[in-house]
């Protein structure tokens, strides 16, 4: 056992050794991910397609009912759920099966008679600020053609209906609040697949791989010892993301580092998972470097950073399933913005076990196959 540690902790460290002492290298290992992160915080926006919301209509009324149906024959918002009481928002908006919630007063209907303003609540998932702010943007033009009708029927000088926004987990519905944590899971991503693959793909063009299967190192040792550095690298890229979401952009940090750390792990050892299979595969470093890039963009693409996976077509909602940066985005935003703590994170978790396990699997038997 303890020869075994003793080759994996060599062979660790001389891949440790080969990443650093190339200047290159270094730079590539720092300097992409803060520039990126920083041109995403400011210049990346998102597209809306379709807008999950509740209902929580205590009034039940005409009026609601009229407002109701134009949310839903608009095209963009489609209704989930019809909740009983306030404890029901909780839920739908912590597991994201509702962008957000509109609550209808029970006196709705009653002030408008009146010719007194009535009030509609917006309860907002902000975790996804653009979308966010975006559908809120499309109620108030819903809202704005509701009064304008209503006051055309029945002669009030002022808007009929006010609406009161509140976003949860990010107020001022920032998208660098939304974007720079997703950030840790993406570039890290990219960098660990990179690594991981060009790992073996380096020992082949350089002529020591052969080296390697002549010295008592076996297959799962040499997995082992390919397997840590890209670890090591992966922790260190979140890392340089999270300190810089916090010390330059200034985004509080609601949960425990512990959880995110903890969640991580499970993510990189998906990625590195992929990355020793593409390693395993590949001949040259060229090979390796054109395998992850090809995997990198629908990985990016089907995570839901860009379109929310509910506005996607329902094949690829199934396809994301299976998509490790899709639950490590989603970790990252429930634990650095709303403070969910490990044992809320079930969903997120359990598959990226799954994939860990399924990926270093097959990653395992390539190698034995290979070089046996």
């Amino acid at each position: 056992m303890f020869d075994t540690l003793a080759r994996v902790a060599t062979l660790t460290i001389k891949e440790l050794l080969a990443i650093f002492k190339d200047p290159r290298g270094r730079l590539t290992l720092f300097v992409p991910p803060i520039m990126q992160c920083l041109i995403f915080g400011y210049a990346a926006t998102y597209n809306l397609n379709r807008v999950p919301y509740a209902v929580l209509d205590q009034d039940r009324s005409a009026a609601s009912q009229d407002l109701l149906a134009r949310l839903d024959g608009s095209g963009v918002f489609y209704r989930v759920a019809n909740l009983g009481n306030n404890a029901d928002i909780d839920r739908y908006i912590d597991r994201r099966e509702a962008l957000f919630v509109l609550a209808i007063a029970s006196d709705f209907e009653r002030r408008l008679q009146m010719g007194l303003p009535a009030d509609v609540q917006v309860i907002a998932d902000g975790r996804n600020s653009n979308t966010a702010g975006t559908s809120q943007g499309y109620l108030q033009a819903i809202v704005a053609q509701f009064n304008a009708d209503w006051r055309a029927r029945h002669a009030m000088p002022e808007p009929p209906i006010r609406v009161e926004s509140r976003a949860w987990f990010n107020p001022n519905l920032e998208t660098r609040w939304n974007m720079v944590p997703a950030m840790i899971g993406t570039l890290t991503m990219l960098q660990t697949l990179l690594v991981t693959a060009l790992s073996v793909a380096r020992e082949r063009e350089n002529g020591t791989f052969d080296q390697l299967l002549v010295t008592p190192f076996r297959p799962l040792e040499l997995l082992a010892g390919k397997a840590l550095p890209s670890l090591f690298i992966g922790f260190v890229q979140a890392t340089t993301v999270l300190l810089v979401a916090q010390l330059w952009f200034q985004i509080p940090f609601a949960g425990s580092f512990i959880t995110l750390y903890a969640g991580l792990t499970l993510f990189l050892l998906a990625a590195i998972g992929i990355g020793l299979f593409v390693s395993s595969v590949v001949g040259t470093m060229q090979q390796a470097l054109l395998f992850t890039f090809v995997l990198v963009l629908p990985f990016t693409l089907l995570s839901g950073l860009a379109t929310p996976i509910s506005s996607m077509p329902r094949v690829l909602q199934y396809v994301t399933l299976a998509n490790p940066l899709r639950y490590a985005i989603d970790l990252t935003h429930r634990v650095y913005l709303e403070g969910a703590p490990l044992w809320n994170l079930r969903g997120d978790l359990w598959p990226l076990a799954l994939i860990a396990f399924v990926t270093l699997s097959a990653a395992t038997w390539m190698f034995r196959h290979r070089l046996g």
